[in-house]
């Protein structure tokens, strides 16, 4: 009788696990497709930072609202975090001023590691902003590097991007362009 119930509590104690890794929930932070955009349950307001550029001016996150934004977090030692880059300054050059495209360096070594890694990769048109402390990471509950947030006009959170992605992809614009009217639909870029 001990034996058979170890037995089902063992059982019960793996089974949950189980069931739900095999369902393949993409709303489940530990189950999120990298380079998927995974929207959020429901909108929530985005959290209240300052950002500094490389020059050391300040700007507030609420100082974008009225537009969409895409906050991005990487740092120049992370290789999707370069791989991606490209993506993102074509996605701004192309959608311009309907979008903020805002590149948050989380490199502790600050603007003199990342000044020339942008000067290099000739990045124009995305806003680079420096967070050598991890402050806005943290504020977001950044588990790893890149991740974006995805910002509607209300500074609100509209989803999440983890891993690196192809920002200018027809599966990136399907999700990006319907928002730019402001209809507020927001799909996973997965399908």
């Amino acid at each position: 009788m001990k034996s058979a119930c170890a037995a089902a509590l063992l059982l019960l104690l793996v089974a949950p696990g189980v069931g739900s890794a095999a369902e393949g929930d993409a709303g489940a932070p530990d189950r999120t497709k990298l380079g998927e955009f995974v929207p959020a349950p429901e909108p929530f307001p985005a959290p209240a930072i300052s950002l500094a550029d490389p020059s050391g001016s300040t700007a507030d996150l609420s100082d974008f609202r009225g537009k969409l934004v895409l906050v991005n977090l990487w740092a120049t030692w992370c290789e999707p975090c370069l791989r991606e880059m490209p993506s993102l300054e074509r996605l701004q050059s192309r959608l311009g001023d309907r979008i903020a495209v805002i590149a948050v360096s989380e490199d502790r070594g600050g603007s003199k590691v990342v000044e020339p890694f942008v000067a290099k990769l000739g990045l124009k048109s995305v806003k680079t902003y420096i967070d050598p402390k991890s402050a806005v990471g943290n504020a977001f509950e950044v588990r790893g590097l890149p991740t974006s947030f995805l910002i509607d006009r209300a500074g609100r959170v509209l989803g999440r991007v983890e891993g690196g992605a192809e920002w200018d992809s027809s599966k990136m614009l399907g999700v990006i362009e319907p928002l730019l009217g402001g209809n507020g639909v927001v799909k996973a870029s997965s399908g």
